[in-house]
């Protein structure tokens, strides 16, 4: 690959760096360890104590460790809550490679925008997430392993386009793959536009919370175009609207773009000893056992859990026609 910090190729990027893509084994694509939603003009480290917080998730992250995890991609963008000193430390601790970001979440009402995005450029954004690439995050010297972004539900919003035109230059010069929360389809498609307006192929985008879409023909229809389709909302009570959502893409030829996760978690420092917090393992108790039962062959669940990820998150510039 080419670009600013350029690396050896098929790599990921971890908090403790560097990681051969064929070392990732089984990876849980989309999860939380820690998420402050208090909002960009008030978040700060000192709402909470990262030993604190570890002692709280690390009996989580050792238990997917046990069930056989071996990567685990922490979601949570800048400004709301993003630690990567304090993920660091759990992967140390745990043993498990973590992957942290970097991009800002326009969702929710661009609650989570800082002040400073309505006013820069796409360029003056995209300069700034390719900084952390090739310098790392403020004076940590950790790496961002992906480009995390959000948009609104419906169509894009002129700052939400410039989110998307910022994650796609940043993609150009990083090879960055862009995981943006987004839901139903009518988003997805019109950031994948924006994308290849900019050159960039859609295998570097993931359409995050694609479960959200119920036309399941769209999900097959993102993945032929080369996108990947994370469904990554998984708990133990939406095993057969998996089950089925999977069956369709197996039976569409695309199991080969399917990213799968449970958008689980996580210790919040608004409430005492950071809430409730919702475990990593219903993946393996309950949908991969379910998928065998549905005759899903080895090779086909190796595929979902350690194939796709090492392809969809190894540091490569995807661009159209390459």
């Amino acid at each position: 690959m080419s670009g600013c910090g350029e690396v050896s190729r098929d790599i990921v990027m971890t908090v403790r760096g560097p990681v051969k893509a064929s070392e990732l084994g089984i990876t849980l694509t989309h999860e939380h360890i820690l998420v402050d939603f208090i909002g960009a003009d008030s978040i700060s480290e000192d709402r909470w104590d990262k030993s604190f917080v570890e002692e709280r998730i690390k009996p989580y992250l050792d238990s997917v460790s046990l069930a056989g995890c071996r990567t685990f991609i922490d979601a949570t963008p800048e400004y709301i809550g993003r630690d990567p000193v304090l993920l660091k430390s759990i992967s140390e601790s745990t043993g498990l490679h973590i992957i942290t970001n970097t991009g800002y979440y326009g969702a929710a009402a661009n609650k989570y925008i800082p002040a400073h995005a309505y006013d820069e450029s796409a360029e003056e954004l995209a300069r700034r997430w390719t900084g952390e690439w090739v310098y790392g995050i403020g004076e940590t010297g950790i790496k961002p392993g992906f480009i995390k972004i959000g948009v609104a539900r419906d169509s894009l919003s002129d700052l939400h386009r410039k989110i998307v035109t910022a994650a796609g230059m940043t993609h150009l010069r990083t090879g960055l793959v862009i995981a943006s929360h987004t839901g139903p389809a009518l988003p997805a498609f019109e950031q994948i536009g924006v994308l290849m307006e900019l050159g960039v192929d859609p295998s570097a985008f993931i359409w995050v919370h694609a479960q959200n879409e119920k036309d399941l023909s769209e999900h097959a229809r993102a993945a032929r175009m080369g996108a990947w389709v994370s469904l990554d909302g998984l708990s133990a009570g939406n095993v057969p609207h998996y089950v089925k959502m999977l069956k369709n893409m197996k039976e569409e030829g695309m199991l080969g773009r399917v990213l799968l996760s449970h958008d689980a978690g996580w210790y919040d420092p608004a409430i005492p000893n950071g809430g409730n917090i919702r475990g990593y393992t219903d993946l393996f108790l309950f949908l991969l056992p379910a998928l065998m039962e549905e005759g899903f062959s080895d090779a086909e669940i190796k595929q979902l859990t350690v194939g796709n990820p090492a392809l969809a998150f190894t540091i490569k510039v995807r661009k159209l026609n390459n």
